[in-house]
């Protein structure tokens, strides 16, 4: 190990997350629902709750683990076509860490084939059902991320990288509610080894970076292996409000249209035949919708396309 390094705890080079910004849309969008809309909406908001808090108590986990590492949270990556959200990217002295977190409620069970079943109680009733395996979720990343760091290298590098990647990357299955019972006694080894809870963590990074033979990562190394990531990381695409949209049919207020601006969405509304038709507000284009709900289900309006940074809407009729 290097003389000049100096790293003793976690720093987390990148802690913002998408989930938080969907759930601030959603958020928004439940005020003006109603019906079988509103308990759409509602359900969606409890599962990005629920993951929120499955990488919080991660994030505690490393936060508390005092291990030299840089902690890269919530990332997504895109290659020829394929994309990963990575929960935390983990970088230390020895490995990088690919974690999924899974904030499951009920009893995990792992069979011999690697299934995951899941058991629900409900008092005296109990339920069981399959849950898509979070192994071949990860394994799926770890794939992406190869490709993305095999292109950074030369001709005469490749085939040593290639061959020790998964030496190298780690994938690990963090189950973060502590009320969850894993039950992996017929799951093979090899997947055994990657599903633990999130009080096994920090011991965990430990017990794999003591490995012999791991190759050992300056300070300096493993932070330009963090900028790395960070700049081919990009913002995710997915918005999960905009399903919802057209089932949401707001009428024109004062909130949306203001005075000065009255003439000009009466000029718009009248000329239905233009190809396109411009935001009285911001002046970007506007999409034409059909409300599928409510007190005005069937009846058109126009909406901003840039919703919902802007929120002007145009009835039709």
């Amino acid at each position: 190990m290097s003389l000049f390094n100096k790293l003793k705890d976690p720093i987390f080079y990148k802690d913002d997350s998408d989930a938080e910004k969907q759930l601030s849309q959603l958020l928004e969008l439940l005020k003006k629902a109603s019906g079988d809309t509103a308990k759409a909406i509602e359900h969606e908001i409890m599962l990005i709750k629920a993951g929120i808090a499955g990488e919080k108590q991660v994030r505690f986990e490393l936060e508390n683990s005092h291990i030299p590492m840089y902690v890269l949270h919530d990332l997504y990556l895109e290659n020829k076509g394929l994309t990963a959200q990575i929960d935390y990217l983990l970088i230390t002295r020895r490995h990088q860490f690919i974690i999924e977190c899974k904030n499951l409620f009920g009893d995990i069970e792992i069979t011999g084939n690697g299934d995951f079943i899941r058991t629900f109680y409900y008092g005296s009733f109990r339920k069981k059902e399959g849950v898509y395996s979070p192994i071949t979720q990860n394994r799926r990343h770890m794939e992406l991320i190869k490709q993305i760091r095999l292109e950074q290298h030369s001709a005469l590098i490749k085939p040593f990288f290639e061959k020790n990647f998964f030496q190298n990357y780690r994938s690990v299955v963090v189950l973060s509610n502590p009320k969850t019972v894993l039950n992996a006694r017929y799951a093979t080894k090899e997947i055994r080894n990657q599903v633990i809870r999130a009080d096994q963590l920090a011991d965990y990074i430990r017990k794999v970076d003591s490995e012999p033979g791991s190759v050992s990562f300056s300070d300096k190394e493993m932070e330009e292996l963090a900028k790395f990531f960070l700049e081919v990381s990009k913002s995710n695409p997915v918005n999960y409000a905009e399903k919802y949209l057209d089932l949401i049919s707001p009428s024109v207020s004062e909130e949306n249209i203001t005075i000065e601006n009255k003439h000009e969405v009466e000029n718009c509304v009248h000329s239905e035949q233009q190809e396109t038709i411009m935001c009285p507000k911001c002046g970007a284009p506007m999409v034409k919708r059909k409300a599928k709900k409510g007190i005005n289900a069937g009846s058109f309006f126009y909406g901003c396309s840039n919703y919902p940074k802007c929120r002007s809407i145009i009835n039709i009729g």
